[in-house]
């Protein structure tokens, strides 16, 4: 209980923005420095996004790459969608992204998680990973699991997911 009291309380949202087109639910996030400069981080919900753009940020952290139709159907069937955007007046650029896909009851899964490089070691995960966390508990969904690399495991145990849970295994099937 104590971990869901702390993810409750451990974003701050910091102004509310609409005027950027084909977004919706856009909320400032964070002010960072990028490049000398002072960035406005977004978070939103919107599933419009630009598939180019999200395969550059998935080029950005080496993973492989999928066929975009597939991509957009992936997306257009997720629960839910976030993406993290920086922009300045002349500029947007995605920055972070993740999924979940859920039976919209019980359990959920969350997918795809990344942050370009370039802004890594910043909190952006954390509040990327908070931020669907509490959109899925409130939406009442109790069991949230995840798939994580080697390298990242630590990465989501701090932030309170275990591994292999009362002994509980994850099971994959694929063809031959």
């Amino acid at each position: 209980m104590a971990f869901w009291k702390k993810i409750f309380k451990s974003t701050q949202v910091i102004d509310k923005y609409s005027n950027i087109s084909s977004f919706k639910d856009v909320i400032l996030v964070k002010h960072l420095k990028f490049q000398g400069k002072v960035v406005d981080i977004y978070i939103t919900t919107e599933k419009n996004i630009n598939l180019y753009e999200l395969e550059q940020l998935c080029d950005s952290v080496g993973w492989v790459r999928r066929p975009l139709n597939k991509v957009k159907l992936a997306i257009d069937h997720s629960f839910l969608t976030l993406c993290l955007f920086y922009k300045n007046k002349h500029y947007k650029r995605l920055i972070g992204f993740a999924r979940a896909t859920s039976d919209t009851v019980f359990n959920a899964t969350i997918w795809d998680v990344v942050i370009h490089p370039d802004f890594q070691g910043q909190g952006l995960g954390k509040m990327l990973m908070d931020q669907i966390v509490i959109q899925l508990r409130c939406a009442d969904i109790s069991t949230i699991t995840l798939f994580a690399d080697p390298q990242v495991v630590s990465f989501y145990r701090s932030l309170g997911f275990i591994t292999d849970p009362d002994g509980v295994k994850g099971m994959f099937w694929y063809p031959r």
